[in-house]
């Protein structure tokens, strides 16, 4: 991945990921890789043993800690085919990925790590049969950790849970995070809020909508009604 350094686009990334001073990105390192170049690294890396990805992980360049993440993503797919959901060897593997990627969380210290992860991970296994008994739990802590990573992996790990039928996660992390002091815990509150009237019930947010209207920034309001009509965002938007 260092051989692939590219200079122009390392700057583009370090601008676009803000990682000047006082960002949330503060202190970010680059090799300026897209994330295609990333992909085709992880699809050629596959056999790797999970023994060495924390090395990748902990890395300080961006790309190679997305590395770490999109092979920790290809290893619990690989576990969670159908034939395989509830496989006795597939289920331990799965939730030892789990508590890797939770024991790791902080490495993916920016909005592209987290999403390209948190769903495929640990929404994934939300849904899953597991030997962990309180997932729920495990989540919570990721929530209340006063950590803005670990928060939005919390909240954005529901893409996976409505995206698969059950609405019950994107509405508990919502209502948590809902006056969370950062923008983009906004943005993913309302990004979520928004799948989830889509791929599950547009009345279910319509509801949650209502209760919460008053107390929700007007950037969550924003993203969660994309896609209604454009009368009724209006609405939403003038109360």
């Amino acid at each position: 991945m260092e051989s692939l350094r590219n200079e122009e686009q390392r700057l583009n990334l370090m601008r676009f990921f803000k990682t000047g001073k006082g960002d949330y990105g503060e202190g970010d390192e680059f090799l300026g890789l897209k994330v295609p170049q990333t992909r085709l690294i992880v699809k050629h890396s596959t056999e790797l043993p999970m023994e060495e990805i924390p090395e990748l992980l902990t890395n300080r360049f961006h790309e190679v800690r997305l590395c770490g993440f999109l092979l920790l993503v290809h290893k619990f797919e690989k576990l969670s085919g159908k034939r395989l959901e509830n496989n006795d060897n597939a289920i331990i593997q799965r939730d030892g990925i789990v508590r890797l990627y939770m024991e790791y969380a902080d490495y993916a210290n920016n909005w592209d790590l987290v999403d390209m992860s948190a769903p495929k991970i640990m929404g994934r296994w939300l849904m899953l049969p597991s030997n962990i008994s309180d997932k729920q739990k495990m989540v919570d802590g990721l929530a209340m950790s006063g950590k803005l990573w670990r928060e939005r992996i919390s909240m954005v790990c529901t893409w996976m849970t409505t995206h698969m039928g059950d609405p019950s996660w994107c509405l508990r992390y919502a209502e948590i995070h809902l006056n969370h002091s950062h923008d983009l815990m906004h943005k993913a509150v309302g990004w979520m809020l928004r799948e989830m009237g889509k791929m599950v019930s547009m009345d279910l947010l319509r509801e949650f909508l209502r209760q919460h209207i008053l107390d929700m920034p007007r950037t969550t309001l924003r993203y969660a009604i994309e896609k209604m009509p454009e009368e009724e965002r209006k609405h939403w938007m003038n109360l």
